[in-house]
């Protein structure tokens, strides 16, 4: 199980952050807002997959832990920063923005103030976090689903882009990947997570216009 875990997340950490060198590379290349965000957001995957090559080699403290869920759940939220620039509306980006930054800030809380333990099983970040936690993620990763899709939906109707298809089919993948915890499938979740990721990055790699 150890090498199994350790195999994949190294292949996934590799193959992530030359995607993720690629649209930092796009981003200097135009410096456009939505590019910045998604950018951050590989950024934050990447940083992601190295912690769990960490919990492979049985390096799994407590805060790398509390990181490696801060992560997971900004992830999706600065996607959906970056898809929010789509927008034409300041008043909607604003009231997205402080939304952001109540949530984060709530997880990042809830974080701190709670223990984690017994997370890591067999090498892996497996099991169920505090419920305050749970429920601090779930306020930042839901309405950042929520955006991203509709972002995206939108934008197909106008453009009939198959980068729009793309980017809605890496967010659900995205979205369920942590279920996959629940059914002991680590090399399943891995996987999925990097095939989220990639849709989404080809859905983002060529900026759209403004929905």
């Amino acid at each position: 199980m150890q090498l199994e875990s350790l195999a994949i997340t190294t292949i996934v950490f590799l193959l992530s952050l030359a995607l993720t060198l690629v649209l930092t590379r796009s981003y200097f290349r135009g410096r456009k807002p939505s590019v910045m965000f998604w950018s951050a957001g590989m950024w934050t995957f990447t940083i992601g997959v190295l912690l769990e090559m960490m919990f492979a080699l049985n390096i799994s403290p407590e805060p790398l832990i509390a990181l490696y869920l801060f992560l997971v759940a900004v992830l999706v939220e600065l996607l959906a920063l970056g898809s929010i620039q789509l927008i034409g509306s300041n008043v909607i980006k604003r009231a997205y923005y402080t939304f952001c930054v109540i949530t984060t800030a709530f997880i990042a809380y809830s974080l701190l103030s709670t223990n984690i333990t017994n997370f890591i099983k067999d090498y892996i970040a497996y099991g169920n976090p505090p419920l305050l936690v749970i429920v601090s993620s779930s306020l930042v990763t839901f309405p950042a689903a929520v955006v991203l899709i509709a972002v995206a939906v939108k934008s197909y109707m106008r453009t009939r882009s198959y980068k729009m298809l793309s980017i809605i089919a890496g967010v659900i993948i995205v979205s369920i990947a942590g279920t996959l915890y629940i059914a002991s499938f680590p090399s399943i979740l891995y996987a999925a997570e990097f095939v989220g990721i990639v849709l989404l990055w080809i859905g983002f790699y060529t900026p759209v216009r403004a929905a």
